[in-house]
C-alpha cells in the first residue's frame, strides 16, 4: 500500500483476466475491491462452454514458453500442474496445398515461392527475431517492410495474407514494429531437439479453472464479484470519481477501474477529457470470430494452419491435433477463425449459415470432407477481438489514467508491442492496480 495507508474502495469493470489480476493485486496492496461483470461467468474474452463434459474457449487459446506472467499465475494459484507443453504440428495453406512450417527446416520445401524467397523469408524471420529493440520498426508499415526484405511473391504467398486476413482493409497500414515484436516472441516459444519446435502450453481442463480460481481468491479475501450486472455509467462530481451506477443501483467508489474496449469507455463516461476521447478514437477494432466444431474425425493433421488462400476464414486450428480428443467424449474440435470489420454478413449469421458459407473452404483443406462428418458447431464473436496496430502506433495508446480523477482504463489496445493475449491482460492488470495504488 501507498505511504498513505488508506484502504481504498476500488470497483473494477470486467471480470476478465485484466480486471481479475489487478483485483487480486490492489487486495494485496491492502485495498477492497468490487467488480462488476456483464456476462454470467468470469474470463471475458477466455469464456468457455461444455463439449463433451469438458469446458471449452469460445475463442482458442495457448501460452507461449515465454507468457511468463501467466506461468506465474498458474503456478501462484496452485494451478501449475494442470499447464501442459506440447509440440504442435503447424502448417501454411497457399496454392491448395498444406506446407508444414513445424521446423525452420520446412521452409526450405516451401516451393510455392522460388528458393531465393524461401532463404530471404528466413534470413529476415531470423533477423527480426534477434532485435531487441522495436521502436526503428515504428514509422515504416509490415508491408512496405517486407516487401523490401522478402520480394514481392515471397510476401504475396507468405506475409501479405496473413496480414489480410487478420487486419482485412487495414492490412496495408498495419505498423511492423507490431509484426517484428510479434514474430520475436512466437520464435521465442521454442524446444525439443535442438531448440527448433514450437512449444505451446495448454491446461488440463481448459483455462476455466485458473480465472474460477482467481475469482474465489478475491472473493475469499473479502472482495465482491457481480455477475450479470451490465454497468450503466461512472458517476463522477467535479470530474471526479464518485462511483457508478448499475442496474439502477449506485455503488460508491473511491477509484475505478475500467477494462472495456474503448467505445464503451466512452458510452460509459461522457465526460472524459477531450484530449484523451481524441486518443481512444485513433484505435479501430477487428471484430474476432470462430466458428468452433464438433467433427467425429480429423480434419488435417495440424494444430494451426495458416490460410493464405481465398478462403471464407483465415486460420483452422484443431485443438484436438494438440491436446487429446478424449477430453471431448471423442469430438475432434476445429476453430475456423476470422477478423472482419464491423457490418461484414459474416456477423449476421448463426452456426449453420456460417457452417453453409465455409463448406467449400473446408472441402479445400480436405477434399473428402461431408457435412456428415459435423456433430455440432457454435458461432462465437467479439466485436474488440482485435486492436487495429497502425504505423506509430504508441501516439494512439491510452494512458491507464484518463484525465478524470480516480479513474482508470486498462484495455487490449495499452498492450504494444506484444499483442493481446491473456499474459499481456494480466501484467497490465497488475500495473494498473500499481498505479491506483501509486497516486493513493
Amino acid at each position: 500500500m501507498s505511504d498513505s495507508n488508506e484502504q481504498l474502495n476500488v470497483l473494477v469493470v470486467g471480470a476478465g483476466a485484466a480486471g481479475l489480476a489487478a483485483a487480486r493485486r490492489l487486495q494485496s496492496l491492502g485495498h477492497h475491491v468490487e467488480i462488476f461483470e456483464a456476462r454470467d461467468d468470469v474470463g471475458g474474452q477466455v469464456v468457455t462452454f461444455d463439449v463433451g463434459g469438458e469446458p471449452l474457449e469460445c475463442f482458442y487459446h495457448h501460452l507461449f514458453t515465454n507468457d511468463v506472467t501467466a506461468v506465474r499465475f498458474f503456478e501462484e494459484l496452485g494451478l501449475g500442474d494442470r499447464l501442459q507443453w506440447y509440440e504442435p504440428l503447424n502448417a501454411h495453406f497457399v496454392k491448395d496445398h498444406a506446407y508444414p512450417f513445424t521446423t525452420p527446416l520446412d521452409l526450405l520445401r516451401f516451393d510455392a515461392v522460388p528458393f531465393i524467397g524461401r532463404i530471404r523469408l528466413g534470413l529476415s524471420s531470423l533477423w527480426l527475431r534477434r532485435k531487441s529493440d522495436w521502436t526503428p520498426y515504428e514509422d515504416i508499415t509490415a508491408r512496405e517492410y517486407l516487401i523490401r526484405a522478402v520480394g514481392k511473391e515471397a510476401f504475396d504467398a507468405f506475409w501479405g495474407p496473413l496480414l489480410k486476413g487478420k487486419f482485412s482493409d487495414y492490412s496495408d497500414d498495419i505498423g511492423m514494429a507490431w509484426l517484428q515484436w510479434k514474430i520475436r516472441l512466437r520464435f521465442g516459444s521454442r524446444g525439443g531437439r535442438f531448440g527448433l519446435k514450437e512449444i505451446l502450453g495448454y491446461p488440463n481442463g481448459s483455462f476455466r479453472p485458473i480465472y474460477e480460481r482467481l475469482a474465489n481468491d478475491i472473493r475469499s479475501n473479502g472482495g465482491k464479484i457481480y455477475l450479470n450486472e451490465r454497468v450503466e455509467s461512472v458517476v463522477t462530481e467535479n470530474n471526479c470519481v464518485k462511483g457508478i451506477s448499475s442496474g439502477g443501483n449506485f455503488y460508491p467508489a473511491d477509484r475505478v477501474l475500467l477494462t472495456t474496449p474503448n467505445p464503451v469507455t466512452k458510452r460509459l463516461v461522457p465526460v472524459l477529457p477531450s484530449e484523451y476521447v481524441e486518443v481512444l478514437d485513433r484505435v479501430q477494432y477487428q471484430w474476432a470470430s470462430c466458428l468452433v466444431l464438433a467433427l467425429d474425425r480429423p480434419l488435417t493433421e495440424y494444430y494451426w494452419l495458416s490460410i493464405a488462400d481465398s478462403l471464407p476464414f483465415v486460420a483452422c486450428v484443431e485443438h484436438t491435433n494438440l491436446v487429446p480428443k478424449e477430453r471431448y467424449d471423442g469430438n475432434h474440435i476445429v476453430y475456423l477463425s476470422n477478423y472482419v470489420p464491423p457490418g461484414h454478413p459474416l456477423l449476421e449469421m448463426d452456426a449453420g449459415e456460417a457452417l453453409k458459407n465455409f463448406e467449400s473452404g473446408i472441402r479445400r483443406l480436405n477434399p473428402e470432407f461431408d457435412i456428415s462428418w459435423v456433430r455440432d458447431a457454435w458461432l462465437f464473436s467479439d466485436p474488440a477481438g482485435q486492436p487495429v496496430i497502425t504505423t506509430n502506433y504508441s501516439n494512439s495508446i491510452p494512458s491507464i489514467e484518463t484525465g478524470v480523477s480516480g479513474l482508470t482504463l486498462a484495455n487490449t489496445t495499452q498492450i504494444y508491442p506484444e499483442d493481446r493475449g491473456q499474459n499481456y491482460s494480466f501484467r497490465l492488470g497488475e500495473r494498473a492496480a500499481e498505479v491506483i495504488d501509486e497516486r493513493n
